[in-house]
């Protein structure tokens, strides 16, 4: 889930502004984004019905949403919904799995004390329940990554649009896609980590890592993003997409960057908490 955040000091620091409340009264130039090679679909509202329950973890649970009959989302692989629950309360959830015609989207919700969907997600939601959603939303998705060395780093849930991006990446031609994908996936202890990578279809290298793992633990401690600095790599190749905790994005973002990967190569999507 995600709510607007303000500004850190650090990055008032380095000259953001919040355009959405600010009022230009001199001549500027901005830099901005160009994403006009990409057809991005338009922001549409839907009915839906809850086709899928599952308990991934005590405090994770994977939710199938089924449209009516002949209705389809198109979004690109890492694009968000907003679901609006029964009581109008409206939160923000990531698409884990690609678009295919037909098919339930899939979404990973984490549990959040005193949350008003989380009530509804873990204690009311039935199969068959009637919702509607807004979407898609969002930019945190591919770019052009031809040739580059893509590295995914996330936390928590985090790692379901990093899931439906890895299944993308299938319908990507080879000349078009990157010369090598790695996720790194962070939890505290190896429950947290609900998934098996491995089994995503494509050539990918995943890289688990605890932050509270027991004494047995053989993989990597630490933090995803102290990890993967750890490793060495080269930076002047690669593109760096990150998805989890706004304190993983902040920490990770500047680590790099100091690290010599250019700024124009971090892409993000912060998950932050909206208790009731």
């Amino acid at each position: 889930m995600r709510e607007e955040q303000g500004l850190t000091e650090d990055e008032k620091a380095d000259g953001w502004i919040l355009s959405c409340v600010r009022v230009a009264e001199s001549d500027m130039s901005l830099e901005v984004e160009d994403l006009s090679q990409l057809e991005i679909p338009p922001v549409k509202t839907f009915p839906c019905r809850i086709s899928k329950l599952d308990k991934l973890t005590p405090d994770t649970v994977a939710v199938g949403l089924r449209l009516p009959p002949g209705s389809d989302l198109n979004f690109l692989p890492g694009q968000y919904i907003e679901v609006i629950g029964p009581s109008g309360a409206q939160r923000h959830y990531s698409l884990a799995s690609a678009g295919a015609s037909g098919r339930p989207l899939e979404l990973h919700i984490r549990a959040v004390p005193g949350g008003t969907l989380s009530e509804y997600w873990f204690n009311q939601a039935r199969l068959n329940d009637l919702l509607r959603f807004r979407g898609p939303l969002g930019t945190f998705f591919l770019r052009d990554v031809a040739g580059t060395n893509l590295i995914f780093l996330a936390t928590g849930t985090g790692i379901a649009p990093v899931k439906a991006i890895l299944e993308g990446l299938q319908h990507i031609s080879p000349e078009q896609g990157p010369g090598s994908v790695t996720v790194y996936w962070g939890g505290r202890v190896p429950s947290d980590l609900y998934l098996d990578v491995t089994k995503i279809p494509g050539k990918h290298r995943y890289v688990p890592v605890l932050s509270r793992a027991a004494g047995d633990w053989k993989g990597f401690r630490g933090h995803v993003q102290d990890v993967l600095l750890k490793n060495r790599p080269d930076l002047g190749a690669a593109v760096i997409y990150a998805c989890g905790s706004i304190a993983m994005i902040r920490s990770a973002k500047k680590a790099l960057l100091e690290a010599g990967l250019p700024s124009n190569r971090f892409f993000s999507d912060a998950f932050t908490c909206s208790a009731s």
